[in-house]
């Protein structure tokens, strides 16, 4: 997640609570910090709501399960046996999947120094780290280097199918940045018989008052910027096809959770270096 030197970010603790409190997630990787930050912002969002406005957890549910339903789908259909997870904070999808999978994946869980440390011993208390489930070092904006996303991706085989997942990361980076991260992503995934992003997106386009006042709270919230990206989903599409990309499909959150919650805030991109039978079949 967010690292302000090894400190952890509050989006972190936050996001850890509320996957915990709704059954996603194991006691160690839900914090005090956490609890304590969701209910001080509870009657902000009970306003929020009041006024017609989003609440933040209605927001970070369907992201969480959209990305869970598309991981689950590619590696069902055996396109991918392999996942890096870029940013993983205290999210409890690693643990979840390499449950659920147990010898039919290796989940590889990326962050800063800080919070690799963190998770890496929550997971150990949890029994869950493995030579199929660790936690590694990255910097997601380098190209090269031991820290860097294809050093990572380096050790893995690149006989079987790679997912790379992001989550709550692409809204703290500026346009190029991402649009760097998405060449990135590109590069190293092309060296894999099957390649697959799944992220969350902020689109710059149709933002109503409801949703301008609610992205100023979370920069608050956050203590930084919280960035919009691209107008549209074809726009981002766009973005992603010119990174390097086979194909790239942009949809709301909720769409692809099959939930009606928090439309217009989350959306969610999967882009792939292969094309997809269903496309290839059109």
């Amino acid at each position: 997640m967010i690292l302000s030197g090894e400190r952890i970010g509050p989006t972190a603790h936050y996001t850890g609570y509320v996957w915990a409190r709704n059954g996603l997630s194991h006691p160690e990787l839900e914090t005090r910090e956490g609890r304590i930050l969701f209910d001080s912002l509870e009657p902000v969002m009970l306003i929020s709501t009041a006024l017609g406005g989003p609440k933040l957890e209605a927001y970070l549910l369907p992201r969480h399960r959209a990305i869970d339903a598309l991981l689950e789908r590619a590696i069902g259909a055996g396109e991918v046996s392999q996942v890096i997870e870029v940013a993983a904070g205290l999210s409890p999808r690693g643990w979840r999947f390499a449950q659920r999978h147990a010898d039919r994946i290796i989940y590889v869980e990326a962050d800063l120094p800080g919070m690799a440390a963190r998770k890496r011993e929550a997971l150990a208390r949890m029994g869950s780290l493995s030579e199929r489930h660790r936690v590694v070092e990255v910097d997601a904006l380098e190209d090269e280097g031991p820290a860097s996303l294809a050093a990572i991706a380096a050790d893995l085989d690149h006989g079987d199918g790679l997912a790379i997942i992001t989550e709550g990361l692409l809204g703290y980076l500026p346009t190029d940045a991402v649009r760097g991260l998405f060449r990135r992503f590109a590069r190293t995934l092309s060296s894999f018989p099957v390649g697959v992003y799944i992220s969350d997106l902020h689109l710059g386009g149709a933002v109503t008052p409801p949703v301008r006042a609610f992205r100023l709270g979370l920069s608050a919230f956050v203590r930084g910027r919280v960035y919009l990206h691209f107008a549209d989903a074809a726009e981002a599409e766009r973005e992603l096809v010119a990174a390097g990309f086979g194909a790239a499909r942009v949809r709301p959150a909720v769409e692809v959770a099959g939930e009606r919650r928090g439309r217009g805030l989350a959306n969610i991109l999967e882009a792939s270096i292969t094309l997809p039978p269903e496309a290839s079949a059109t």
